[in-house]
């Protein structure tokens, strides 16, 4: 089932496209990584799914209609831009948002009290927001982002500031919310994270879709034919060329590029009949890779 549907969405400013006819669709109950150099048009994209400006031209339908300010209540929104008050103190600030969102206040302080201890900051509820660490305010606004149990979340490089030990924890807790129902849009530079966590992509380049699909299809689809193999004995072959060849603890690595275009299962054959083949492992790109090729 489709949650998201964005169909030809065309927004202009002061005679720059920011979009030029742009659709995608986001499957419900997935991560969706939505990617682009600075200035390629993702926030304006993204402040248009979240009814913030409307679109020249085009429409965006959330289940299936189209999209009004009521549905914004569906939504948890991250921006890359932090917004919480300084001044006020965190757990006052973390009821005041949940309760714009529509929870009470009894019902908000339970879900609070849970992510509290989920990400044990429990110490920093009367503490101000300007006390707060980077990473730590971070925390604070995922939560309240989080908290209403929205259909649809919308992180803008969840990850800044955080450093690995509390990025993985945040991993940890995006996969627990897309297993519990719900549908996730990253923003992001990080194409690692596009790796671990992202089901489809689109990537957005001078306000155009430029490549759109699933990670796995996408990288299998700018192979460049190069394979690692691990043997007992060096290789060789007019099949392939040889791009390097080191030995590593008594196992020879080479890295080779298929010339032809001929099965794995054919150039596996010839290579065992040369020697023992511990490992066969095709090189697929990187999505740091595709992103830099495509964009250029």
């Amino acid at each position: 089932m489709i949650l998201l549907e964005v169909e030809n969405v065309v927004k202009q400013f002061a005679g720059h496209l920011a979009l030029d006819s742009v659709s995608l669709t986001v499957p419900e109950n997935s991560i969706y990584g939505l990617l682009g150099p600075n200035g390629a048009g993702k926030t304006t994209l993204i402040r248009i799914i979240n009814c913030i400006t409307a679109p020249d031209s085009g429409e965006v339908r959330l289940n299936g209609k189209r999209m009004t300010t009521a549905d914004v209540q569906q939504i948890g929104y991250l921006p890359e831009e932090r917004g919480l008050y300084k001044k006020m103190k965190v757990g006052e600030q973390c009821l005041y948002l949940a309760q714009l969102k529509g929870m009470s206040r009894n019902a908000a302080l339970k879900a609070l009290k849970y992510w509290f201890e989920e990400f044990e900051i429990q110490a920093w509820w009367d503490k101000k927001v300007e006390e707060l660490s980077k990473g730590m305010a971070q925390k604070v606004q995922f939560i309240t982002t989080i908290l209403h149990n929205p259909k649809l979340l919308i992180f803008d490089e969840p990850f800044s500031g955080f450093d690995p030990v509390n990025a993985d924890l945040m991993k940890r807790e995006i996969l627990k919310l897309r297993n519990n129902g719900a549908t996730i849009i990253f923003s992001t530079h990080n194409m690692a994270t596009v790796e671990d966590l992202c089901e489809n992509i689109s990537l957005v380049n001078k306000a155009k879709i430029v490549l759109q699909g699933n990670v796995a299809e996408i990288r299998a689809n700018h192979t460049s034919k190069k394979y690692l193999v691990r043997s007992d004995n060096p290789i060789s072959g007019s099949d392939f060329e040889l791009i390097s060849q080191v030995e590593k603890d008594g196992i020879i690595e080479s890295k080779i590029q298929k010339m032809n275009v001929g099965s794995n299962n054919s150039l596996l054959g010839s290579l065992i009949k040369q020697t023992e083949i511990h490992t066969f492992e095709e090189l697929l790109p990187s999505m740091n890779d595709i992103f830099i090729e495509t964009v250029r």
